[in-house]
């Protein structure tokens, strides 16, 4: 282990990595609760999707551990669930299978980008505001689905929207489990989403909210979801612009997330190309665990965030991501418990995230309004047209209009003209959707 990993060059050592696998672990166990949830509404068959989330976070966490030898934990990433079941298939009318298909094809276009050096030049076109509204604003997707599932914001036939029953279960369910987790999480104790999540399914068994059936069992079929994606149904035009949104989050999210990650574990040179031998390997890394998730019939699966904790508690190699891994394995022997999980647990969940997304808008350079007014439109049109893909579009247009318009084009990259002007397409010639 010490050969491969290269421990005692990285300064670090078995127990120190198990330990911070462990925490990573536990900071983002809570998507096998939450994938499920989100996935399972579109039809999906909530106990196959359930095995293909740990089957795919166990697959990309061993090819990051094993290929890049680098600390990061890879599952379903959050915001492309919620693109995948809300808007692609609940609001756009495609089937499930069909979007599984687009992730296939995401995934296809986003290793391509990332062999051919394009990735990196894309990211570096993209200015630092667009890429903190797109954060903030699937924040406040994220927000908006919590609050609907919940029942503290309802429907309105005067308002769109209105304050529901705050003296129903689910509600207050709701409201406790965001207050567990913010507090626990402010108290720094690891897994803090996680336990919010069992403390409230453990409420709402004792209040018969939800059914108890266990807590382990021989895992699930998968056979549901396994392989069921519709490659060429994925290809008719209606889905043209839901690969482009998958594949420009995937880069902004799984990138963004690589690169901070790394250089708090040191494992980056600073400068302008990030030279390190293993983050090409770690951009592969990452992209080929869509490719698995999409087989195994799942959203995108990408680098966590969350890993920073593990690498907080010391983990430096792959042998962090490979305890991650296996922790995944041993995952999908609760599928009881996932399946006693409530809207009501996951929602408090969903909630706290997004809180954490809103705070990239510290961000945004407040003082030039080409800069400011696009990100503030990229982030409030996702929840209020019910879209990762219209905010994606009205942020990115808008920006390049407002830099053409006040004499400052040249400030535009050419990846964000490309994106822009393929919006309009999509606008122009498939407006349905």
């Amino acid at each position: 282990m010490d050969r491969y990993f290269k421990l005692s060059e990285h300064g670090s050592n078995v127990r120190t990595e198990v330990v911070a696998g462990i925490t990573t672990f536990l900071t983002m166990a809570y998507i096998i609760f939450v994938n499920p949830d989100i996935l399972s509404s579109t039809g999906m068959d909530r106990d196959a999707v359930f095995v293909a989330t740990c089957l795919a976070a166990a697959i990309g966490s061993a090819v990051m551990g094993f290929w890049a030898n680098w600390p990061i934990g890879m599952a379903p990433g959050m915001g492309l669930n919620a693109f995948f079941a809300f808007t692609v298939v609940g609001a756009m009318g495609f089937t499930w299978q069909q979007a599984l298909g687009a992730v296939f094809i995401s995934g296809l276009i986003f290793l391509f980008l990332s062999v051919t050096g394009i990735r990196r030049w894309l990211i570096e076109g993209i200015p630092l505001s667009m890429r903190s509204a797109i954060a903030a604003g699937i924040g406040l997707f994220l927000a908006i689905i919590a609050l609907k599932s919940s029942g503290i914001v309802v429907a309105s036939p005067a308002t769109f929207v209105m304050l529901g029953d705050l003296t129903e279960s689910g509600a207050l369910l709701t409201i406790a489990g965001f207050f567990i987790i913010a507090a626990l999480d402010a108290l720094k104790v690891p897994g803090s989403i996680l336990i919010g999540i069992l403390v409230i399914t453990a409420a709402s068994i004792l209040l018969g909210v939800s059914q108890f059936g266990g807590i382990m069992s021989a895992p699930p079929s998968i056979a549901p979801t396994f392989l069921q994606l519709d490659l060429l149904g994925a290809l008719s035009f209606g889905i043209f612009h839901v690969v482009l949104v998958m594949v420009l989050v995937e880069i902004f999210d799984a990138t963004g997330t690589l690169i901070g990650v790394a250089k708090r574990a040191g494992l980056l040179v600073e400068g302008p190309a990030h030279r390190n031998r293993n983050l090409g390997r770690a951009l592969m890394a990452d992209s080929t665990a869509i490719l698995a998730g999409s087989v195994l019939g799942t959203s995108s699966t990408t680098a966590y965030a969350e890993s920073a904790s593990g690498v907080a508690a010391g983990g430096r190699t792959g042998l962090t991501a490979l305890v991650v891994s296996g922790l995944f394995v041993l995952a999908m022997f609760f599928a009881p418990l996932a399946g006693a999980v409530p809207a009501y647990a996951t929602a408090p969940a969903l909630l706290y995230v997004a809180s954490l997304m809103v705070r990239e808008m510290v961000e945004i350079d407040w003082d030039d309004v080409t800069e400011s007014a696009p990100a503030v439109l990229t982030a409030i049109a996702m929840p209020f047209t019910y879209s990762i893909a219209n905010g994606l579009a009205f942020g990115f247009v808008s920006y390049a209009v407002l830099k053409l318009l006040t004499g400052r084009a040249r400030e535009v990259h050419a990846a964000t003209w490309i994106v822009a002007a393929l919006f309009v397409i999509r606008f122009a010639f498939f407006p349905e959707g």
